[in-house]
């Protein structure tokens, strides 16, 4: 999981086994951001739409922004003001897709998760220098 800034520059990443639910960890991403870099907004994908992640994210002052998800049973909590940001979700697929430039990344070739996890950090700090 990788999160950015405005500019798709990442701010934070974190690896996961496969058999966690990326709802579970969206906090903990939130609490890894550099110290400097706190975000008031957070868009993500329909996987993230629970009113329990709202709630949570709102006491840390953090706005989630993502749309329902068909056949939702409670009332809408957002209307479509807030999903106009939405339209900015591609600025972090493009970080995946300079995080894919590492072929290290791509083809997972350690063994150790805290192997992969160092070379996600590297290949971080690399688009961040190349940013400036």
């Amino acid at each position: 999981m990788v999160m950015s800034d405005a500019n798709g520059i990442p701010t934070a990443a974190l690896t996961i086994e496969a058999n966690v639910s990326e709802v579970h960890c969206i906090e903990t991403l939130v609490d890894l951001q550099v110290a400097g870099q706190r975000s008031k907004r957070l868009i993500y994908d329909k996987a993230a739409d629970a009113d329990w992640l709202r709630d949570s994210l709102q006491t840390r002052n953090v706005d989630l922004i993502t749309p329902h998800r068909r056949g939702r049973k409670r009332l809408a909590r957002q209307d479509g003001r807030k999903l106009r940001r939405y339209r900015s979700r591609w600025k972090i697929e493009r970080t995946i897709s300079w995080l894919q430039n590492s072929r290290r990344l791509l083809v997972r070739h350690e063994r150790y998760a805290h192997l992969f996890e160092g070379f996600l950090h590297l290949a971080c700090l690399l688009i961040l220098l190349n940013r400036f």
